[in-house]
C-alpha cells in the first residue's frame, strides 16, 4: 500500500504478536476522533521495554499485519524496522526520526498510544524528544484512563503544558498531547496466544486473514510458539 501524501498521519507502532481487532478498532476510532488522513502501522523489529521476546518472528508478525490491512482503505504499513533486522532494540524515537525524514518537517504526525503505555513514557529512550517529532494521541477507555496530569512528575508537567484537542493536530507538525476515547474492548494478544496454545478458537478476536495465516503456519499452537 502506498503512503498517503497529505493530511495528519497517525503512526501506530507495536509488536502485533498477533495483530487483533482491538488494534484495528483503535486505528479506526483514532481516524474518526482525530481527523486523521490515515494510519500507518509500524511493526516493531526488536521491541524495547518487553519482559520477553515476541512469540513469533518479525517476518510472521509483519505478514499478519499485511494480510489484515490488505483491503483496509486509509491504512498503510511501514516495514522498515522488520526488514532492517537490526540486532539492537527498536526505539520509538528512532522510528519517529525516520518518519520525519520520510514525510518532511511540516507534515503533522501523530503517535498513537494507549493510556497504559503513555503512563510509562518516562521510561522510554529519549522520551522528551518524542514531542519534537510528533504529536501524541492517547487512547483511553474504561479501566484504562489517563493517570497523569495531577502530580509533580516530569510527564505530568509535559502533559499540563502540551494537552490539546484534535483541532490542534493540523496546526503544527508536532508537540501536542491529545486524549481520545475508544470503545472498551478487553482483547489482548497474550490472551489470544494462550487460547491458541490451548487449542481453543480465536475467531472474531483476530481478523480472518490473520487467523488463516496463524493456522497455515501453526503459529502459537504450543506455549512457546514458533
Amino acid at each position: 500500500m502506498s503512503e498517503l501524501n497529505e493530511g495528519v498521519l497517525g503512526l501506530f507502532g507495536g509488536t502485533f504478536d498477533p495483530l487483533h481487532v482491538g488494534h484495528l478498532r483503535l486505528a479506526i476510532e483514532a481516524r474518526e476522533a482525530l481527523g486523521l488522513a490515515g494510519v500507518c502501522f509500524i511493526p516493531a523489529g526488536n521491541p524495547a521495554l518487553r519482559d520477553a521476546a515476541p512469540h513469533c518472528s518479525a517476518a510472521h508478525r509483519l505478514a499478519m499485519v499485511e494480510r489484515a490491512l490488505a483491503a483496509a482503505p486509509g491504512f498503510s504499513i511501514d516495514a522498515s524496522e522488520v526488514l532492517a533486522a537490526a540486532p539492537g532494540p527498536s526505539y520509538t524515537v528512532d522510528t519517529l526520526e525516520r518518519q520525519r525524514r520520510l514525510h518532511g518537517a511540516r507534515r503533522p504526525l501523530v503517535l498513537l498510544l494507549g493510556a497504559d503505555a503513555f503512563a510509562r513514557l518516562e521510561a522510554w529512550h529519549r522520551w522528551r524528544e518524542l514531542f519534537e517529532l510528533a504529536h501524541v494521541a492517547v487512547a483511553t477507555r474504561p479501566g484504562h484512563e489517563l493517570r497523569v496530569g495531577a502530580g509533580d512528575t516530569a510527564l505530568d508537567a509535559e502533559f499540563a503544558a502540551r494537552k490539546g484537542s484534535a483541532a490542534d493536530l493540523g496546526i503544527a507538525p508536532a508537540g501536542r498531547i491529545v486524549p481520545f476515547a475508544i470503545t472498551a474492548l478487553e482483547i489482548s494478544a497474550t490472551a489470544i496466544r494462550r487460547r491458541l496454545a490451548a487449542g481453543l478458537n480465536a475467531r472474531y478476536l483476530v481478523p480472518d486473514a490473520v487467523l488463516d495465516y496463524i493456522d497455515s503456519h501453526q503459529i502459537y499452537r504450543t506455549p512457546h510458539g514458533h
